[in-house]
């Protein structure tokens, strides 16, 4: 008999652990499904002329998710000809550079995924809305832009 109650007693253990399992991954998926706004970022090569052709490589995809007034970014990168060095977000016309305004970090390398989360301000969140943000990653042999993609809907 006691081996039969050691048995109920696990088994209803197992359940709890796996309803509160379902209510966590319910929780959870609440918060980010509430209000968040999805954006994709395809990371091409920045503009080149043919002296940058040797030192500007390769290609990406980040995606972005704004919940309230933070902004995080998931993503890879791969087919760098040199190490990444740092990574920004730029305020800018969609196709035309402008002044990053707020850091990301990228790992030091030629291939690699990378993560960040960010605050936006009201500004920043009416620009990102606008599709005037673009991540840029540089890298060792461009220094001044590697990658680029603008945060679009």
């Amino acid at each position: 008999m006691e081996s039969n109650d050691t048995e109920i007693e696990t088994n209803g253990q197992r359940l709890a652990a796996v309803w509160i399992g379902i209510a966590i991954l319910c929780s959870v998926c609440a918060v980010f499904g509430q209000g968040a706004e999805t954006y994709k970022v395809r990371l091409t090569t920045v503009p080149i002329d043919a002296s940058m052709m040797a030192t500007v490589a390769g290609s990406g995809a980040l995606v972005a998710f704004l919940t309230g007034n933070a902004l995080t970014i998931r993503g890879n990168f791969s087919g760098l000809r040199s190490p990444a060095t740092d990574a920004h977000i730029h305020r800018g016309p969609k196709g035309i550079r402008g002044p990053a305004i707020l850091d990301l970090k990228v790992p030091r390398s030629t291939n690699g995924s990378m993560s960040a989360s960010v605050t936006l301000t009201p500004d920043e969140i009416q620009d990102l809305r606008d599709s005037r943000l673009y991540v840029q990653i540089n890298s060792e042999g461009a220094p001044e832009g590697n990658l680029w993609g603008w945060l679009l809907r």
